[in-house]
């Protein structure tokens, strides 16, 4: 699909007369809409869903600039092509959450419903990553917490990405395969550039907090109880505890800030809530848009 300069790879699954699901992929120069689609195409027996590669990733053009305003413009621009001035269901995780926040707050008469898969609402939260990454480190052997600088910042070139990502991929899953991971990382697209460019704007752009609050969209938030990246605090798991517990728990205060928003903490899940869980994740989504 032609997008705004771009060409953009995408998969579409669903009768045409049902609402559509719009599933916005993981990563920062990596990652592709296949993860998703192969996650979320059960739904197309009661929606329509669109999975697509983000321009600079999978096998979408190459095609600049990689900020975060391009890329929710491509969401919209897709939407207009697909359903033309119907409002969509944006769902998405990690990376593809910050776009989902940012294009509900961008474009908020185009969104029915909001989804968000272990995914916070600003930039703030890499210093609770790092310190969760430092406890974790002997589960990934081959990695480092310089390596885990660069995955927050900037990388020498596409193959440092591509190992560096490698070593600590065995930290996003409860139950990892290596070889499985190891395929992965070969036949998976790491670009430095792009990764490097929308890592530079952070500052600028990744910041929703207090934006949140103007979401009218309801909202589900799901996030894996084992979530290094963007964890869940303690509170969220005990009563016993103060409201937010050692950390701020970014999850909940996604939900804390939206008005119409229900947040679900998955037991035995990771970053990849819905790969872990996926049956767990996809009677959430059910249940949460029949309401």
């Amino acid at each position: 699909m032609e997008v705004i300069g771009a060409n953009l790879a995408y998969r579409l699954v669903g009768d045409a007369s049902r609402p559509l699901i719009i599933t916005l992929h993981v990563g920062r120069g990596l990652g592709s809409h296949g993860s998703d689609f192969t996650a979320y195409k059960s739904l197309s027996d009661r929606y329509r869903v669109l999975s697509f590669d983000k321009r600079g990733h999978g096998v979408s053009s190459v095609t600049p600039p990689f900020t975060f305003q391009q890329l929710v413009d491509d969401i919209n621009c897709i939407r207009e092509k697909i359903v033309g001035d119907e409002k969509v269901i944006s769902l998405g995780g990690s990376f593809g959450g910050f776009l989902a926040q940012q294009y509900v707050l961008t474009y908020p008469q185009t969104v029915s419903h909001l989804i968000l898969l272990g995914t916070v609402p600003s930039h703030h939260h890499e210093t609770e990553a790092h310190e969760q990454f430092k406890s974790r480190l002997h589960l990934a052997p081959m990695d480092s917490v310089s390596m885990l600088i660069k995955v927050f910042s900037a990388f020498k070139d596409d193959n440092e990405l591509r190992v560096a990502f490698f070593a600590i991929n065995r930290l996003y899953y409860a139950n990892y395969d290596p070889d499985v991971g190891l395929e992965k990382n070969r036949s998976t697209s790491h670009r430095a550039e792009v990764h490097n460019e929308l890592y530079s704007e952070r500052e600028t752009y990744f910041d929703y907090r207090e934006r949140l609050r103007s979401v009218i969209a309801p909202t589900l938030i799901l996030v894996g109880e084992n979530d290094w990246v963007y964890t869940p605090s303690r509170s969220l798991l005990s009563s016993r505890l103060s409201p937010f517990g050692p950390a701020i728990d970014q999850s909940r205060l996604i939900a804390e800030k939206i008005p119409a928003s229900t947040l679900l903490v998955v037991p035995n899940a990771n970053h990849a809530v819905h790969h872990d869980q996926n049956g767990v994740v996809i009677e959430a989504i059910c249940e949460f848009l029949i309401k």
